[in-house]
């Protein structure tokens, strides 16, 4: 009997838990790291006595036992090649919130952010900020001994953690904090020695076991302790943790310095006036952000080329600032200021946070983590950062390094050069290098994020033989099998060991088509897509935020195409019935185009593969209605009467039924109205224009179905004194060929349109589309698909929105609508690939309440109207657009996307406008 099939007769009643299907173990065999290592099986308990028994009968049948939160690991933490337990799934309820003692006690799956809404009531907050608090658990956090820019004020989550209810490698239950630990007792007295000599020494000393924690002098906390020890000693069912209050007033200091390095030479005489926060980057991060973001994007800075950024608090402002002003007058530079204005530091924070996002992707190739988050005592921070220059140098190396000065802590990500046929070798040779260089000036290979599987082996670089011999005994106290995430921190394995890209190189596909690969390699695991980005009103991953399964997210979609291209453990290649499972549930709205860090392009990849599986096939039958939409609806209008037929058909309960099933529509689906002739047909355009000829590129949506957006957009341009042209022939841009997969058919139809419509472009005559899909496409999918098409070239850019337009015509005034309600959709092709903030600036200026809605209405095109769709399609619906809309009955309705119309008619019954339609009904404000 093998492994599994033993745990499966140990559960009994429980079996239903786990899942060994190719997919699930291909989705959690990488986490945020470099490594892959496939689990044998997965289980998601629902509760903690689950979680219990499996942990128990996993180490009965002596099956190795890994537990991952959110998968955001940096260093390979939370991959394990038997049984990986997901705690976030289900283990995520936070028990008691207490004022009183200021603690919290919680599952070890509850997010960071979530305990801190929870928490923010009381005036209080878990302390520790890493950048991944949208989505990493508390219990990843205490395993890793998390930290975050504000370590400085509120510590390591070892100084947050109160008490642990754990299961050891005996499958004991512990409280830690509460239990004696006799023989874990007596192993700390007989090594007090080196325990105060090599542990403890700086506050950033992550790397190996914290066993200062332990010292008579610490009171011997084990809770402590337990902090940073990787899920190697036992496993967290429940965890309580220690809350603080905000201060009340904060005040940041902006530094400039001649370079990064000299920022860090100055650190350490800056951290007597008790710095909550201090982060250090230089210029090579700064014009990334510019380059990405745009100028705007930067704030106002000291002049140099390294700065510090530094964040004082307290409860007195005047005490504060005082603190502030005797920092700036110490500080070994003279270009530096108090920043008075919240938002311009608020600027500057989302500086630090851009580029610490962009750095990974924004080197000629790309760039890894591994060596991701090593520290040094603050006093030597000057001196690492020039050697690490010249280490990188030395191998020819590079990365856009930054951190937290004040904790001398350094991120960095690296082009590690996998792609080489020697890759693997020069990582291992910088590694180990980089290990000896760090240690020669006293440093931790981890400052926050753990040794996981890529610095455990380097270990011996920082530690005595009697130290490393110590973490052994601990180990086999706990856990004497090794069965808890072994290979890492004790016994470990080779830090060139499971190299996820290693393995990509060598794939049949990577010599197919390496771009592909690359592309789909670009996905680190952040996992940004596992957080609930529509709040903010981003756009990723409405599938995931409607099933809450890792299959359905962006990462891990990213990881089965991954898997796809390895070919050891999802077979089949384009053909893998894992990946069309994978795929099926992602609603092509670009939303990760835009939100995913790492610049992922689901809609791209699944068209990509859709195309690549089905080539030489026959289709599913709606990929040649809805694929087809277009040249169906071009048909239906031209001939009388056809489109009125058709109406009453769709609507007759027994013969529209037979025509859904028909087109591959799902029952449930209202099918749009026919227009009975094209918009184009039934528009008079008006003659003369002062200003000039407009073409109104008019897409299949809004020229075939019942729409009154073209009209309306000809109104506003005719009232503004332009000439609205329409095309007489057919120019569509190919979008439904491509959602559906049909490449070959899409580049046709690009082309074709792209012909037509470039010589507007030479002439001069500004271009307006109408439907936010179609119009996007000309700034996403025609270049990929038609890359050396000069036509195509020539529209990027010049196919513009109607704001964008407007926004360009100084006497173009918006309509007085104070007083009014605008809840408004963003289409997410147009928030995600041209952008929203024109339109947004355009409705402020009415005067009207605007609430964005977040995240996609569902419908996404063809993928809401699908058979097998239906049900995911109405949670994302009522995930944000369905609430924002009930909440404000009164309120004027904007979408402008013809899926986001007929999905609120569907299932709201509510009619909504284009902002074509608002601006022509509502007439412009007088100068």
């Amino acid at each position: 009997m093998n492994p599994v099939e033993l745990l499966r007769d140990r559960l009994g009643d429980l079996t239903h838990l786990l899942d060994d299907s190719a997919l699930t173990r291909g989705i959690y065999s990488s986490d945020a790291s470099l490594y892959r290592v496939p689990p044998l099986v997965v289980a998601r308990p629902e509760n903690r006595d689950q979680l219990i028994a499996l942990v128990r009968a996993a180490l009965e049948c002596r099956l190795p036992v890994t537990v991952r939160g959110a998968g955001t690991s940096c260093a390979g933490n939370a991959v394990g090649a038997g049984l990986v337990i997901d705690v976030a799934k289900h283990l995520n309820r936070i028990h008691v919130v207490d004022e009183r003692t200021r603690t919290a006690v919680i599952d070890p799956g509850v997010v960071q952010e979530t305990l801190q809404r929870a928490a923010a009531p009381h005036g209080l907050r878990l302390g520790p900020d890493p950048s991944t608090s949208s989505r990493c658990t508390v219990g990843g956090m205490i395993g890793n001994n998390a930290c975050g820019p504000r370590a400085l004020g509120y510590g390591r989550m070892s100084d947050n953690v109160v008490e642990l209810e754990i299961i050891d490698g005996h499958g004991q239950l512990r409280v830690l904090g509460r239990d004696d630990f006799p023989e874990l007792r007596s192993l700390v007295m007989a090594h007090l020695g080196v325990i105060r000599t090599e542990f403890g020494r700086f506050s950033r000393q992550v790397s190996g076991y914290s066993m200062e924690h332990l010292l008579p002098e610490k009171k011997f906390d084990v809770a402590k302790f337990f902090a940073g020890t990787e899920g190697t000693l036992g496993i967290i069912t429940r965890a309580t943790v220690r809350l603080t209050p905000d201060p009340s007033h904060r005040l940041m200091v902006a530094l400039g310095y001649p370079s990064m390095d000299r920022a860090g030479d100055d650190i350490s005489r800056l951290l007597k006036f008790r710095p909550t926060a201090c982060e250090g980057l230089d210029r090579r991060i700064v014009d990334v952000v510019i380059r990405k973001r745009g100028a705007d994007s930067v704030g106002r800075l000291p002049a140099g080329e390294g700065w510090m950024f530094v964040e004082l608090a307290g409860e007195d402002p005047a005490e504060v600032r005082d603190r502030a002003e005797a920092l700036l007058a110490e500080a070994d530079t003279r270009a530096g200021w108090i920043v008075e204005d919240q938002e311009q530091a608020a600027s500057l924070w989302k500086l630090r946070a851009d580029g610490a996002g962009l750095a990974g992707v924004s080197l000629d190739k790309p760039a890894y983590g591994s060596w991701e988050d090593a520290a040094v005592p603050p006093e030597h921070l000057g001196d690492y950062l020039r050697d690490f220059e010249a280490l990188l140098a030395r191998h020819g190396l590079h990365s856009l390094p930054y951190g937290h000065f004040g904790d001398g802590c350094v991120h960095a990500r690296i082009d590690f050069p996998f792609e080489a046929p020697d890759g693997r070798a020069r990582y291992r040779a910088f590694m180990l290098e980089a290990a000896e260089m760090v240690a020669s000036h006293g440093g931790s290979m981890s400052g926050e994020h753990g040794d996981g599987r890529a610095r455990s082996e380097l270990l011996p670089r920082m530690y005595s033989p009697e130290a490393l011999k110590l973490f052994g005994a601990v180990k086999h106290l706990f856990d004497p099998e090794n069965l808890l995430n072994p290979g890492v921190l004790v016994d470990p394995e080779p830090t060139d060991s499971n190299l996820r890209m290693v393995a990509a190189t060598v794939s049949p596909l990577n010599l197919e088509d390496p771009e592909f690969v690359a592309r789909v390699h670009q996905c680190s695991g952040v996992g940004k897509c596992l957080s609930d980005t529509t709040a903010s009103g981003g756009v990723m991953c409405p599938s995931y935020q409607a099933t809450r399964d890792e299959k359905d997210s962006t990462r891990g979609r990213a990881r089965a195409l991954q898997e796809m291209v390895n070919g050891s453990l999802i077979t089949g290649g384009w053909r893998s019935r894992e990946v069309a499972e994978a795929l099926d549930l992602c609603l092509s709205c670009k939303g990760c185009s835009r939100d995913c860090p790492t610049g992922i392009d689901m809609a791209a990849y699944k068209s990509r593969v859709t195309h690549e599986r089905l080539k030489g096939r026959l289709r599913p039958r709606n990929h040649y209605s809805l694929g087809w939409l277009p040249r169906w609806g071009r048909l239906i209008t031209k001939l009388p009467g056809i489109g009125p037929l058709i109406n009453v058909v769709g609507a007759a309960p027994g013969l529209g039924s037979l025509m859904k099933w028909a087109a591959g529509v799902d029952g449930r689906r209202q099918i749009p109205r026919f227009a009975s002739r094209s918009a184009r047909r039934r528009t008079t355009l008006p003659e003369g224009g002062g200003k000039g000829p407009v073409l109104i590129w008019v897409d299949s949506f809004s020229d075939c179905f019942e729409s009154n957006s073209f009209a309306a957009v000809v109104q506003v341009l005719a009232r503004l004194g332009y000439a609205p042209r329409a095309l007489n022939e057919k120019a569509c841009c190919g979008l439904t060929w491509i959602s559906t997969g049909q490449l070959d058919g899409a580049r046709r139809q690009l082309r074709h349109a792209a012909a037509v419509l470039a010589p507007f472009v030479e002439q001069g005559i500004p271009i307006v589309g109408v439907e936010p899909s179609c119009t996007s496409v000309w700034r996403s999918d025609a270049p990929e698909l038609l890359p050396g098409d000069t036509n195509v070239k020539a529209l990027k850019g010049k196919v513009l929105t109607l704001a964008e337009f407007l926004a360009k015509d100084p006497d173009f005034l918006p309509p007085d609508l104070s007083g009014h309600t605008i809840v408004a959709q963003p289409h997410c092709h147009h928030a995600s690939v041209i952008g929203w903030q024109t339109d947004r600036a355009l409705l402020k200026a009415t005067g009207a309440e605007l609430v964005q809605v977040g995240g996609c209405c569902g419908l996404a095109g063809n993928f809401g109207v699908e058979i097998g769709h239906h049900e995911v399609s109405v949670k994302v619906f009522e995930h944000d657009l369905g609430p924002a809309v009930t909440a404000n009955p009164e309120a004027i309705v904007l979408a402008d996307g013809f899926s986001c119309q007929t999905q609120l008619k569907g299932l709201a019954g509510r009619d909504s406008m284009s902002l074509a339609e608002l601006l022509a009904t509502h007439p412009a404000r007088s100068a």
